[in-house]
């Protein structure tokens, strides 16, 4: 004998809450809802324009540095702990979820590096509550030259400075176990590749990006660009593409497989763009810049998907992306640290099961009507500081000056004489090797 069973569950129609909505079962035949698509569109208006209501990028601040902040790191492998410095040789190690300083050092009695000293703490020590007003480095190292730069292996126990070279260190060593030059002033910052440990990017003031692999006797190759280059960011999920922030308000993203010239160039800051980070993800990345602006930047596309500002705010000198990629740092002139989420309109905190399907759908919305024009018009538009908006008003007329005055070159001149060059190969001047 054969007994069928009805099976509900009772997920599918019990309340969450009391307060909760009773759910409606539907139909999802296509044939019983022949305005689908309209509906969805005004839906997908409607979640396009929440989304601009509800975005508050901006969660609070680090304040206590007496100096402008220049630099930040951020742990490698804890989330919540941020180190900043400034331009007085202050260092302080932050706690990111009580928003405090949990220890001070002074590290040097100026700008880091011109007193051409290095200096190595303990991270295990700074977490020492007993050990909270010790202020002795494990390790000093007295170089030579003035350092503008350093960075750190992100494998082994190697790392590098620059200056009048390019020093390799080892924490264990006082003395650099190999040193790179190339007829270069000054070279003003150094990253190490996340993936490929062993090779290195260094930007100079010849307006040249310099690869360096520390397993040679020499320097790879270089690109010269039009204007110098004041930091570089390697993609931590591609080993061999990186971006450069410019002087001339660009960033630059090449493949060191194809360094003739960028593979993308990225505007939208109206002023030099000052530093340079890439989101864990390697999908997007942000930029802080002169202009007293913070955009971040799909790593594929051309214009900046979001902007960020305050009126206090003056020019950013160092950004970071979080180690879980949902907030970005960014330290500025005026002392403060500031926090902002990486998504505008995120919601923080802990997300009911009805929520996360609603935000799953309106993403989903969202992606199936980017093209539209009004969709695209609301998503794009944001409000800048009128300083801002007039320099990008004036330089997108100088742009179109110059296009159109090569287009009449070209119309006025013998077929062929005045070839078409796309945008990314205008500004890489040369390549040496």
């Amino acid at each position: 004998m054969k007994v069928k069973v009805l099976s509900r569950n009772p997920a599918d129609y019990i309340r969450e809450r009391r307060t909760d909505i009773h759910k409606i079962h539907r139909n999802f035949d296509p044939s019983l809802h022949p305005f689908e698509a309209p509906r969805e569109y005004t839906r997908a208006l409607n979640a396009i324009k929440l989304e601009r209501v509800f975005a508050k990028p901006f969660v609070g601040s680090l304040g206590g540095h007496t100096d402008g902040v220049n630099c930040i790191a951020r742990h490698p492998r804890n989330l919540s702990v941020l180190l900043s410095g400034s331009c007085d040789g202050e260092i302080r190690l932050w706690s990111l979820p009580r928003r405090e300083c949990l220890k001070t050092l002074t590290a040097h009695t100026g700008f880091v590096g011109d007193d051409k000293v290095i200096k190595q703490w303990s991270m295990e020590q700074s977490f020492d509550i007993s050990l909270e007003n010790s202020q002795t480095p494990i390790n000093t190292i007295i170089g030579k030259n003035l350092y503008h730069g350093i960075d750190y292996s992100w494998k082994s126990n190697d790392f590098a400075t620059c200056g009048e070279q390019v020093d390799i260190w080892n924490e264990n060593r006082a003395d650099p176990i190999r040193s790179f030059n190339w007829g270069v002033d000054t070279i003003h910052s150094i990253k190490f590749n996340p993936i490929e440990t062993h090779l290195l990017a260094s930007t100079a003031s010849d307006r040249s990006i310099i690869l360096y692999d520390m397993r040679g006797s020499a320097p790879l190759r270089k690109v010269v660009m039009e204007m110098r280059s004041n930091t570089v960011a390697w993609n931590p999920l591609e080993a061999f593409v990186f971006t450069a922030a410019n002087e001339d308000s660009n960033l630059y993203t090449f493949d060191i497989r194809r360094f003739k010239e960028p593979i993308n160039v990225h505007m939208d800051h109206v002023s030099a763009v000052l530093d340079v980070d890439y989101s864990p993800t390697g999908q997007e990345f942000v930029s802080g810049s002169y202009d007293k602006t913070i955009r971040i930047f799909e790593r594929d596309s051309g214009r900046s998907r979001e902007v960020y500002h305050t009126s206090r705010m003056q020019r950013v000198s160092c950004v970071r992306f979080s180690g879980d990629s949902t907030y970005v740092l960014s330290g500025s002139d005026e002392t403060n640290i500031r926090i902002w989420k990486a998504n505008s309109s995120q919601k923080l905190g802990a997300l009911a099961p009805r929520e996360k399907a609603a935000f799953s759908y309106n993403i989903k919305l969202k992606e199936r009507f980017k093209h539209h024009p009004q969709l695209k018009r609301i998503k794009r538009h944001r409000h800048v500081p009128k300083a801002v908006f007039k320099a990008a008003k004036e330089k997108k007329i100088m742009m179109a000056s110059i296009k159109r005055k090569e287009e009449n070159r070209r119309i006025h001149s013998k077929p062929g004489s005045v070839p078409r060059v796309a945008e990314r190969k205008k500004h890489a001047v040369s390549v040496v090797e």
